[in-house]
């Protein structure tokens, strides 16, 4: 049986498909496309089945990539039973979604969310009323604390399993005659079975003047849209406005007689959250908190993992003065081993322990909604650089990861910013490169000179966009941004959350941390990494590093983990501030931070924005790197 989560965005969806999948999950792309979806197998009361988690959308009109994506995963797939969940609290603009997924004629299941959030604003909601109404089982939930989650599948359990379809409710009498005429002529055409879809549903798609179903048919049949322009124009003359005006205003009346069928209201309860945003949110008061809650958190950052570094580290080398014994220190397999113990080492020991706590405050400041408030108070700061307000999305998500960062440039509408925010995202410090500012930096110089690295990467990323905003100049729109409540995150979601995201270290980067230590090992060994080195050796003389960390430069644009963990195998020593300054130290770091992409992300931006574009973020970013780290060189 294949579940399909299907919702607008900060509806709980996520949340929902987190608690059932777990540590299971796995993140896909649409066939050709960087939208993602997550997909997962769950056994419930002795039953397996799919379940699949699609990008949040506000309609099944296709709007953006995500919309169309997800619109076409449920016209093409086949699909045993879809739960719509719905943010309780905002009821009447979820059922416009709802009403639009009864013309599917899926079984659905309605999954009343945050049940807890509307009985605080006073929303009283009737279900049983709705399920009768709607003619779909309908069921409440509190998605983050696991309340109401067994009943949700067992409903859908029982409706996938009698496959009952849905019934589509019916606009006003002179709307609803229009799209029967429609309907009875798209019957004549094979126009429904091409697509998949039923009559009522393709009818009102082509009134909305939907583009993506128009230019299909528009390719090949222009008498057609011909006779759809004329149904569309009755729908005008019926109500003098545009035919998908009419659509949407009776698609928004009906969800709003359905709302206030089966709502009362009391009066809300009075919370400490409800008086948080006039400060984390206040135009001085904002950017104070935010700065104070960045400090405590990268502080809880450096001191977690602080103090795992240095005994995981001693525990794994001494094993190494053992194998050298036994083994001989010129011998190959020595070299083989200590490359191994090196790349355990530097997984365990130096990255883990600075990316799991990261990785679980990133986490935990996503799930209780202040990432979007960060967001709403950078709007003023990126037209400052000349970039749309929603750019923060992309650069925000940065910080986790470069790939999903750059295809998230996909939300913005011009592809001069889509360019512009792909290239400044390469430029955020990245969980790999973010461990390296924490297991050199944070560890070797203190808390504090992190804290600047990171300060300083704002201020070169805002003047690196405002230098490519006046080379491309262009007015930039104002943000339209949805705020959620603010919630108290669950453990075993944030956990759950962690694991999907420490998982492609652990499967892709480790096994390649662990082949390159072997592969440097080698070369060491051989005397190759000798010959590597004064190839780079222009560079690391120029920033006055030593000689012998170049060739971990080179395996940095492979994982930029590589850089660190390889750089204490390279110089040859277990404790880096033996062998470097705090000054090359430094000007390591911030090369390191700003140096060509790693090869994963070179891969996604030569698709999202071309090989050219792609060579000149290369060729940018690493001059801004060396022209950076050769001033710290001075300066620090």
């Amino acid at each position: 049986m294949k579940i399909t989560l299907v919702g607008q965005p900060n509806c709980g969806k996520s949340t929902i498909f987190n608690h059932v999948a777990g540590y299971k999950a796995i993140t896909s792309n649409f066939p050709g496309k960087t939208v993602t979806y997550s997909i997962s197998k769950m056994t419930f009361q002795g039953m397996t089945s799919e379940i699949v988690d699609l990008p949040g959308s506000y309609s099944m009109t296709s709007f953006d990539l995500a919309e169309l994506e997800a619109r076409k995963y449920l016209l093409r797939e086949k699909i045993d039973v879809v739960i719509n969940v719905i943010d309780a609290s905002l009821l009447g603009r979820g059922l416009e979604l709802t009403l639009q997924l009864l013309e599917l004629n899926l079984p659905t299941v309605i999954c009343l969310n945050m049940i807890d959030e509307a009985e605080t604003k006073g929303i009283i909601i009737d279900t049983d009323k709705l399920s009768h109404l709607l003619g779909l089982p309908v069921v409440t939930t509190i998605a983050h604390k696991g309340w109401g989650l067994n009943k949700l599948f067992e409903t859908a359990f029982k409706v996938g399993q009698k496959s009952a379809k849905s019934e589509f409710l019916t606009f006003s009498k002179d709307v609803e005659q229009v799209i029967k005429d429609l309907s009875e002529y798209i019957k004549k055409t094979d126009y429904s079975e091409k697509f998949n879809v039923p009559y009522r549903f393709l009818a009102t798609k082509l009134l909305e003047n939907d583009q993506d179903f128009i230019d299909e048919i528009k390719n090949t049949d222009m008498e057609f849209i011909k006779a759809v322009q004329g149904y569309q124009h009755q729908l005008e003359q019926c109500r003098d406005r545009s035919s998908d005006e009419v659509i949407s205003s009776e698609r928004h009346h009906l969800s709003m007689q359905l709302y206030e069928s089966v709502v009362k209201l009391s009066k809300p309860r009075k919370e400490i959250r409800n008086y948080l945003d006039s400060v984390l949110m206040h135009p001085v008061f904002g950017y104070i908190s935010l700065a104070v809650i960045m400090y405590l958190f990268f502080n809880f950052v450096f001191y977690v993992g602080a103090i795992f570094e240095e005994p995981l580290l001693d525990f794994f080398y001494q094993f190494l003065p053992f194998a050298e014994e036994t083994l001989g220190a010129d011998s190959l397999l020595y070299h083989i081993v200590s490359g191994v113990v090196q790349g355990l080492a530097g997984g365990i020991a130096i990255v883990l322990p600075f990316l799991f706590p990261f990785l679980l405050g990133l986490a935990f400041l996503e799930d209780t909604g202040y990432l979007p408030r960060v967001a709403y108070l950078m709007d003023t700061f990126l037209h400052r650089i000349g970039l749309h307000g929603k750019a923060i999305i992309p650069l925000i998500l940065g910080y986790g990861c470069t790939v999903p960062a750059v295809m998230a440039t996909r939300i913005l509408e011009s592809e001069r910013d889509r360019f512009i925010t792909s290239v400044l995202t390469t430029m955020i410090p990245c969980a790999a490169r973010i461990t390296i500012i924490f297991g050199l930096v944070a560890f070797y110089l203190g808390p504090r000179a992190a804290i600047f690295v990171f300060l300083f990467n704002i201020v070169v990323v805002a003047i690196a966009g405002n230098i490519l905003s006046n080379i491309m100049p262009e007015i930039t729109p104002g943000m339209i941004l949805e705020i959620p409540a603010y919630h108290v995150p669950s453990i075993k979601i944030l956990l759950s959350k962690v694991w999907l995201r420490m998982k492609e270290f652990i499967v892709i980067a480790w096994p390649l941390l662990i082949v390159g230590s072997v592969v440097l090992s080698l070369l060491q060994h051989w005397h190759l990494e000798e010959f590597i080195n004064q190839l780079i050796s222009p560079i690391t003389l120029l920033l006055g590093l030593p000689v012998t960390v170049g060739v971990t430069l080179i395996f940095g644009v492979l994982r930029k983990e590589l850089s660190m963990v390889m750089l204490v195998q390279a110089l040859g020593v277990t404790n880096i501030s033996t062998a470097m300054s705090a000054t090359q130290i430094m000007t390591f770091t911030i090369f390191v931070l700003f140096y060509v992409p790693c090869v994963a992300t070179l891969a996604v931006l030569i698709k999202e924005i071309g090989s050219k574009r792609t060579l000149f973020a290369i060729v940018f970013t690493f001059l801004i790197a060396l022209i950076l780290a050769t001033i710290t060189r001075f300066v620090y």
